[in-house]
């Protein structure tokens, strides 16, 4: 099998976009949303390009953190970040807001996940790859599976607590 490189997976959501991203965007709820995050260091409340944070992660036994900078901020549209370790790519994680009701009254959003790896050619790409596997015990072949399925959760559980308001 290919290793797979991008991982999306989508849900709709019976919410505005921007009521949707206002959830997302709050770093400190990721925990909330991710089976493997746990916490999420940021200073200060303001997110935007260039706001930096450190994610703890978990997966059984094995916990590691990695530092987070945001690359798009845009409420009801799109937010992103990338992860490194050590100050090596690792990955690109997104999310897209899409307005899909044709009916004012009963909003509807498609919220989109997304994650690129970035450990391919260059600086240190062999290098973080073993270090995700000895931090994560995934080796990077089968990190887009792993991630594939923590992204389903992650949606479910957006998409309950923001309808739930």
């Amino acid at each position: 099998m290919e290793r797979e490189w991008v991982v999306e997976e989508s849900t709709a959501v019976a919410a505005g976009a921007r009521d949707v991203y206002a959830a997302v965007a709050d770093l400190r709820r990721m925990g909330d949303w991710s089976p493997e995050v746990f916490a999420v260091w940021v200073r200060g409340r303001a997110v935007a390009p260039g706001t930096r944070f450190v994610g703890f992660n978990r997966i059984g036994w094995r916990v590691w953190f990695t530092t987070c900078q945001v690359t798009a901020a845009v409420p009801g549209e799109a937010f992103a970040f990338r992860v490194s370790s050590f100050g090596m790519p690792v990955a690109l994680w997104g999310y897209r807001f899409e307005d899909v009701s044709d009916d004012p009254a009963a909003p509807r959003t498609r919220l989109t996940e997304y994650w690129e790896d970035l450990r391919r050619d260059g600086r240190g790409a062999a290098f973080v790859s073993v270090l995700g596997k000895v931090f994560t015990g995934v080796p990077a072949e089968r990190r887009a599976a792993v991630n594939r399925a923590g992204m389903r959760a992650t949606l479910d559980r957006i998409r309950t607590a923001v309808e739930r308001g």
